[in-house]
Order: C-alpha cells, then structure tokens, then sequence
C-alpha cells in the first residue's frame, strides 16, 4: 500500500469520532487505531488505581507466565499452525449453547471456520488455511489471544 494512502488514511481517522479504522487491500492489511479525545483525560486517573495491583500481581504471575510460553512452544505437535491474526478474544462456537466449530480429530477443508475472535466489538471468523485433519486446540473458549499466537494445528 502507498504511503500516500496511508496518510490520506490517518487523516480520515483523525477527522472522524472513529477510534479505528482497518482497511484491507488484496493482501495488505492496515490496521490504525488511536484513543478517542475525550478519553486522554481519563487514562491517568484509570490508570493509578490499577498500578498498585499491577506491582502485587507480578511476584505471583510472573512464574505461570513464563512457565505457559515455554509449556506451549513445546506442546505444540506437528504439523500447520493456524496463528491468530489479531489481538481478541477467543470463541470456539458462535453462541455458548451452540457446539464448537471444531474438535481434535476432525477433518476440516480449507475456508471452513475453525473459531471466532472479538475484538473492537467485532466478530471475526478464523477460517482453516489448509485442508487436513485438526490435530490440537491450542486456545481455549474466552481466552484472550495475541497477535500471531499459534491456536489449532491442522494436520
């Protein structure tokens, strides 16, 4: 994508009550995200009554969150890695009563929805990239998942 675009694009953000704006172009995805105005106020006082839990949480974290990273790159099994294209969170069904997209062990082709991430309000299907059979589920229902994080394995 242009540059030129680009900045006609954060321009148009700017202008706007938006707080992001995603535009896909073939494979080029641009993705421009700011706070609105009227939140830049309220971020610091948000912010300090959190910072008291946030010193206390790391001595008890810490220890689990470097431990799952570590315990996830080495349970992951063979074969092709779906990866989260966003930061959200994670469903494994479209509503809670309904059954998961899909389970270990199931054939899958390739376009078939594998899951669904929220972010911004917004409900995203994660579509199999490849047709095989799912051989894990790396996330679980409701959990938050990074950009990028490794969540089925299609083998």
């Amino acid at each position: 994508m242009d540059l030129r675009k680009i900045k006609k694009l954060i321009d148009l953000l700017e202008e706007s009550n938006l707080a992001e704006l995603e535009i896909k172009e073939g494979e080029e995805i641009v993705r421009l995200s700011r706070l609105p105005k009227g939140m830049v106020g309220t971020l610091p006082v948000a912010a300090a009554p959190v910072a008291p839990v946030r010193v206390d949480a790391p001595a008890v974290a810490a220890p689990a969150a470097a431990e799952a990273p570590a315990a996830a790159g080495k349970s992951i099994p063979d074969g092709h890695v779906v990866k989260a294209p966003m930061v959200g969170t994670f469903y494994a069904s479209a509503n809670p009563e309904a059954a998961p997209f899909v389970k270990v062990g199931q054939s899958v082709k390739a376009g078939d929805t594998l899951g669904i991430i929220e972010a911004m309000k917004m409900f995203n299907q994660i579509e199999a990239d490849v047709s095989g059979t799912v051989v894990a589920v790396l996330v679980n229902n409701g959990q938050p998942v990074e950009f990028d994080e490794p969540m089925f394995v299609i083998g």
